[in-house]
């Protein structure tokens, strides 16, 4: 037996949201493009997506992360809603589930008790981004 860990069957693949009332998406744009000169794929919602549209976008997309970018001050209403969707749908161990943008730091070790995995702030370097990203991916490894 062999320690040795199986990468995916194809590219990452990060399902990008902007879900709620948050009109900001220069940032999303941003980090989608690094993911993009990394190997990930990208589907990016638009704006303004409700948790229900994100968890169905996820799974029609069969994505590998859910990366939610939230400046609205939302983020203590939208991330639980759709982390609790995943769960009522049985699907939430097929997905990581990233943040961006701005939060307070108790709230961000909220979000990580939840089942967040990484919240990666507005200050982080898009290519920190894509690191964290791949790095999420290979620690869980395959979920095929």
């Amino acid at each position: 037996m062999t320690d040795e860990v199986k990468e995916p069957a194809g590219p990452i693949r990060v399902l990008l949201a902007k879900a709620g009332l948050d009109g900001h998406d220069r940032g999303v744009k941003v980090v989608a493009r690094a993911l993009r000169d990394a190997g990930i794929e990208v589907i990016y919602t638009g704006l303004h997506r409700s948790p229900e549209e994100v968890v169905a976008m996820a799974i029609e997309e069969d994505v590998d992360v859910i990366g939610l970018s939230l400046l609205s001050g939302a983020h203590m209403t939208l991330f639980p809603e759709v982390l609790r969707l995943l769960r009522e749908k049985d699907v939430f161990d097929r997905y990581l589930v990233v943040g961006g943008g701005v939060m307070p730091d108790d709230d961000v070790v909220a979000l990580k008790e939840l089942g967040v995995r990484e919240i990666l702030g507005q200050d982080t370097p898009p290519e920190d981004v894509a690191r964290c990203v791949k790095a999420l991916v290979a620690e869980r490894g395959p979920r095929y």
